[in-house]
């Protein structure tokens, strides 16, 4: 195995157990985060952490940004100058959820420099980076590809090479959340009306979850919805931004899209009643305030 430098930004709830795969996997990793636990956390596990994200790209031959957006990214690639400290021709990997627009906008710039741009936005979840089994849609060049291959395999299970050109790979995680987005609330919606009706929740989901209306979202956020205060390991406020990409996304597209502008409005509603950091299965919670109905 060719061992890599790679320098990891963002160790959030899935950037640390990310960045942890990859330091399993026998690589070299400096990471750099603002909370300071999860620096604590990834020297534990045997990797290396920075002082600042400048810091942690010296050198490196890979950058890996788990960012929560394109304006992040474009501080630590631009305004922060992590850009300039990578070696000579290296490769920077976005594997956050932004607007395409935005992402060929940053892998220009990023040419521009002289160093490779993949757009690798990941679905999956907390579950999923721990146990490296994300899905990664993947676009640049098939060299550049087979080039961070490995590495990208180490943090996923299904990692498809969607196209040639960066911002392909954002478009179809804008329509994967869109899909993800709309099966969480209507999900809700439905077990709100049965909370109304007076029905048993815990046997609705038995029945539900084994039946022609059962998705992979209400079989995993079902029982969440079931508790009042689960823990969270997506956040509301994660589909009131993704959902602003796919409606912005629509409008650039003159494409309708109101069944994604309506769960939007769920989830808005949800974060304005204070339930933005609340895990995404609580847009229930708006429902049932909708409804009359007490959880």
């Amino acid at each position: 195995m060719t061992v890599t430098t790679i320098a990891f930004v963002g160790l959030g709830a899935m950037g640390l157990p990310m960045a942890q795969n990859l330091v399993k996997a026998g690589h070299e990793v400096r990471g750099f985060d603002l909370n300071r636990e999860a620096l604590a956390e990834l020297e534990k596990s045997g990797g290396a952490t920075a002082a600042s994200a400048k810091q942690a790209a010296t050198g490196a031959q890979v950058l890996m940004l788990m960012v929560v957006n394109a304006a992040q990214a474009e501080q630590v690639l631009f305004t922060d100058a992590a850009l300039d400290a990578l070696n000579p021709g290296s490769v920077v990997v976005l594997m956050a959820t932004c607007a395409q627009a935005a992402v060929q906008n940053l892998a220009q710039r990023v040419a521009e420099k002289g160093h490779r741009f993949v757009d690798a936005p990941v679905s999956g979840g907390v579950v999923g980076a721990q146990s490296g089994t994300l899905t990664m849609m993947v676009a640049c060049e098939t060299p550049t590809y087979q080039m961070v291959s490995p590495l990208l395999q180490v943090l996923g299970e299904r990692v498809f090479h969607v196209g040639q050109t960066p911002g392909q790979g954002a478009m179809v995680k804008t329509i994967n959340q869109l899909l993800c987005g709309v099966h969480i609330a209507v999900a809700a919606e439905a077990f709100a009306l049965a909370d109304k009706a007076g029905l048993d929740l815990a046997l609705l989901l038995e029945i539900m979850g084994g039946s022609a209306a059962s998705s992979w979202m209400l079989q995993n956020r079902g029982p969440r919805m079931l508790d009042d205060d689960p823990e969270v390991k997506s956040a509301v406020d994660i589909f009131v931004k993704d959902l602003s990409i796919v409606l912005q996304t629509g409008h650039d597209m003159r494409a309708g899209l109101p069944i994604a502008a309506a769960a939007h409005q769920m989830y808005l509603a949800a974060s304005g009643r204070g339930d933005g950091k609340a895990d995404d299965s609580q847009v229930i919670q708006t429902y049932r305030a909708m409804n009359g109905v007490k959880g």
